[in-house]
């Protein structure tokens, strides 16, 4: 009877021990902690529950993985942000270069444009200049000849050669203290060329042409 009596409580106990032994593995394979889903896939469903999915860290995978992949994705990050920074820069540097460039341009232009204006002011003073020579010359000669011969030339000048060359003879007159001519030239000058030249000197054109 006794010996009865122990096969059954060795019965019970190894039953008992089999059973924590499944639901220690079925609470692990539930955890994630191993991985024997495809076994106790039915049991799960048996009992209405979900098994864990994620992947805990193994010896396969092991957690450090994650740590050096989550490191390096900061790194190409950065990388991403430096290279957009200099095609920025790059950016910047050829928008400044063209600016420069235009700039450039434009006082070369600027300085052309005041090339020119300086090369048409010389020639016009040089005109001047030459006109005035040629004027003062005209007058010296005229003021040696006898009047009417001087007043036969003046009659064949046009109006604003007599007027230079009068007002010339008078700004002479003055430079040497002298009586100028032009009153008495004026005077054998006919009487209709006479007033048309004192009307244009009264109103004082500013051109020697």
């Amino acid at each position: 009877m006794a010996k009865g009596n122990s096969l059954g409580k060795s019965i019970v106990l190894l039953f008992l021990i089999v059973i924590l032994i499944l639901g220690g593995l079925l609470w692990f394979d539930f955890l994630g902690a191993i991985h024997i889903k495809s076994v106790f896939a039915p049991v799960y469903k048996m009992i209405g529950l979900k098994p864990q999915t994620s992947v805990s860290a193994t010896a396969s995978k092991p957690l450090v993985a994650d740590i050096d992949e989550d490191r390096l994705a900061r790194q190409r990050e950065a990388l991403d942000i430096y290279l957009e920074e200099l095609e920025k820069r790059d950016q910047d540097s050829a928008e400044l270069s063209r600016k420069n460039e235009q700039i450039a341009a434009e006082l070369a232009e600027r300085e052309k444009s005041l090339e020119e204006r300086e090369k048409t002011f010389n020639n016009i003073q040089k005109q001047y200049d030459n006109k005035e020579v040629n004027i003062n010359q005209i007058a010296a000669n005229l003021e040696g000849m006898p009047p009417k011969n001087a007043v036969a030339i003046l009659i064949e000048m046009d109006d604003q050669m007599v007027i230079d060359v009068l007002r010339k003879v008078d700004e002479r007159a003055a430079a040497a203290g002298t009586s100028s001519m032009v009153s008495y030239w004026l005077s054998l000058m006919p009487s209709a060329n006479a007033a048309t030249i004192q009307r244009k000197m009264a109103q004082k054109p500013m051109s020697l042409d």
